[in-house]
């Protein structure tokens, strides 16, 4: 009988030892053991919590280690297409200040436009390159290597080798309990028994306090991550809508300056005014307002209409009216000797009707310039 008691014993101890090292396998490393341990419900509760917020701070982490690597590297080759674009820039502005060409000036200015131009989309490129490593990727790295999270994170892996240790303890526990069962009545086995029990107290008591500090910190780590990496992604987004905001600005400016070298070269040679016309009627004053007077040129069968200034004309008397290519004037009035009276940027006169030529359909936006 004494032997098979014995070989009892020796089969629990075995048993014991096998619980403690699974415990010790599953548990090393990160964060996360064994729910073996018979606990109360609050801190069963308290032990997921944590193993949620290491989880997910542990995420957050890599999702800001993310981003700092992506900008970092678009700086990386955002750098690199800043110095090619610099480098076409000076080549451009070099060939237009040199201006070898023979037959014109055309291309050189164009390429001083687009020199200057390019030059100023560099800049805006190094601006956002700035913005993007000092607003998005230092914020972000200073919390990926900051005290606060790795603090949250000792805390709680110190909670969980405590909680390891209170789950041996229970065996130890469980242990003693078995052999005051078989030897009824032994003090020395009482007392240990006593002993074991009060080292798990003690465990379960520091455990709870130390699991409520470190879900506490794990929190607003948390927070703090969600906060700050939302804000970082606003402050990039912004910074990139900026950035293709101006060039947008650059661009349509280059283009305006580029089509209008383009239309002055290919555009057929401005008209002359015949030294045999007739000069315009004249206007009279009416209760402020000048009004052209009836002439016997007039063609009065045409209704107003709207004309595009093709040629620039330059007005020589108080009558006239000056142009701008590109500007567009309301026709009220075609003569039969080559004038045309109409208004443009509110103001009225005569003007070569050769100069113009007849639009059926207009913006509103060109329309509202006329008035």
């Amino acid at each position: 009988m004494e032997a098979i008691r014995k070989q009892a014993t020796r089969l629990r101890e075995q048993v014991a030892r096998q619980q403690q090292a699974v415990l010790k396998q599953f548990g090393a490393g990160g964060y996360g053991g064994s729910d073996n341990l018979v606990t109360d419900e609050a801190e069963l509760l308290q032990h997921q919590k944590l193993e949620k917020l290491y989880i997910s701070t542990r995420a957050g982490k890599h999702y800001q280690r993310d981003i700092v690597r992506g900008v970092e590297g678009y700086i990386v080759t955002g750098s690199k297409q800043v110095e090619i674009g610099t480098k076409l820039s000076e080549d451009s502005r070099k060939h237009g200040a040199e201006n070898t060409c023979t037959s014109g000036s055309t291309l050189s200015r164009a390429a001083l436009s687009y020199g200057r131009a390019r030059a100023q989309m560099e800049k805006e490129r190094g601006n956002l390159l700035k913005a993007l490593g000092t607003q998005v990727a230092e914020p972000l790295r200073a919390m990926v290597m900051g005290a606060p999270l790795e603090d949250a994170r000792h805390l709680a892996q110190r909670y969980d080798r405590m909680r390891q240790e209170a789950e041996a303890q229970a065996i130890e526990v469980s242990k003693r309990q078995a052999k005051v069962r078989e030897t009824p009545g032994n003090s020395e086995t009482i007392m240990k028994l006593e002993a074991a029990e009060a080292k798990l107290q003690d465990l379960k008591l520091n455990m709870g306090i130390l699991g409520k500090e470190a879900a506490a910190a794990m929190a607003a780590v948390e927070a703090q991550q969600q906060r700050l990496t939302l804000q970082r992604l606003i402050a990039m987004v912004e910074a990139e809508r900026t950035y293709h905001q101006r060039i947008l600005q650059i661009l349509d400016q280059l283009e305006g300056e580029m089509v209008s070298e383009r239309q002055r070269i290919e555009a057929p040679p401005s008209p002359t005014v015949d030294n045999s016309m007739p000069p315009p009627p004249p206007y009279e004053e009416v209760n402020g307002i000048y009004a052209s007077q009836s002439h016997n040129g007039l063609s009065n069968g045409m209704n107003y209409f709207l004309g595009e200034v093709l040629f620039t004309y330059q007005a020589v008397s108080d009558v006239e009216l000056s142009l701008s290519i590109g500007d567009y004037v309301v026709v009220r009035k075609v003569t039969n000797n080559g004038w045309a009276e109409g208004e443009c940027k509110g103001k009225a006169g005569w003007f070569p009707f050769g100069y113009i030529e007849r639009r059926e359909r207009v913006l509103a936006s060109k329309v509202a310039e006329v008035f």
